[in-house]
């Protein structure tokens, strides 16, 4: 039982993290109707960040992570002013080739100036080790990841669903005509929703160092991971998107565990499940 709930603490560290990183695509995907499959590309930006400032600067690991959300914001807002927004009312196959061509050329580029191998960062002393809660013996990043995206999902809900900001995100996706003829600023509007979920994706980048992994590699490795947590979660809120991803991270991490030979089977096949017995997400936005 002891080794179980190790294991099942371990799903709910990783789900967590996957959420993390699957959320901005879930914005944009979801209050922006865009096919962003360059997602991932994003989270290495905030994943490389990390490693450099950490270990050739000397930045302690927290003062990198407000840095990795704000340069892979930086660098999202850029490119949806000169990029993405052409691409608006393309259709999703225009889209998707292009974000995956912009994934191509994020890969190439640092492999050229990193390299193909992972890269490695040392957590602080504190983040090391395991807290004893009863007769189990918890990691402390894990819990520290778990608690940070718990504060997230809570201020990224407010932000969306009790702010002007998320009401001027809806109005402008469902009409953008109609929103432009009342006040609303689309396009500002809508490049700080890709910077957003840019900035998101660049955090979850940072903090999955040590848990996922990074190399040039890793926009391709867990893109399917993040298209699962959009596609069976919904993205008409943010409930499904977690629920997903705590699913998924369970799931996987248990499967693999328990039965290795299986491999990724176990997990795919019972998302494909979870597709068609929900096919508009676990959670739908009230009516």
């Amino acid at each position: 039982m002891t080794s179980l709930a190790g294991v099942l603490f371990d799903g709910i560290a990783y789900g967590a993290l996957l959420f993390l990183i699957s959320v901005g695509l879930s914005v944009t995907m979801g209050l922006m109707n865009f096919v962003n499959l360059a997602h991932g590309a994003f989270a290495m930006v905030g994943g490389y960040a990390c490693v450099v400032l950490l270990n050739r600067f000397g930045w302690p690991f927290l003062a990198t992570l407000p840095v990795a959300f704000l340069l892979s914001a930086a660098i999202g807002l850029v490119l949806e002013r000169t990029l993405y927004r052409r691409l608006y009312r393309a259709s999703h196959l225009d889209q998707v080739l292009f974000s995956m061509g912009l994934t191509s050329v994020a890969v190439a580029a640092l492999t050229y100036v990193f390299g193909p191998a992972q890269q490695m960062i040392q957590l602080p002393s504190w983040m090391q080790g395991q807290v004893q809660v009863g007769p189990f013996s918890l990691g402390t990043y894990r819990l520290f990841l778990i608690a940070l995206v718990l504060v997230t999902l809570v201020a990224l809900t407010w932000l969306l669903e009790r702010t002007r900001f998320g009401a001027e995100v809806r109005a402008a996706v469902d009409n953008p005509q109609a929103s432009a003829g009342s006040g609303i600023n689309v396009d500002r509007v809508f490049s700080l929703a890709f910077a957003l979920g840019s900035g998101l994706a660049g955090l979850g980048g940072g903090l999955g160092v040590e848990l996922l992994g990074l190399h040039p590699t890793f926009a391709y490795k867990y893109l399917v991971y993040f298209l699962l947590v959009v596609a069976v979660g919904g993205t008409s809120s943010m409930k499904g998107p977690l629920l997903a991803a705590m699913l998924l991270g369970v799931l996987d991490t248990v499967g693999k565990y328990y039965v290795p030979a299986a491999g990724a089977f176990i997990i795919y096949g019972l998302m494909v499940l979870l597709m068609i017995l929900f096919p508009a997400g676990l959670v739908r936005r009230a009516a």
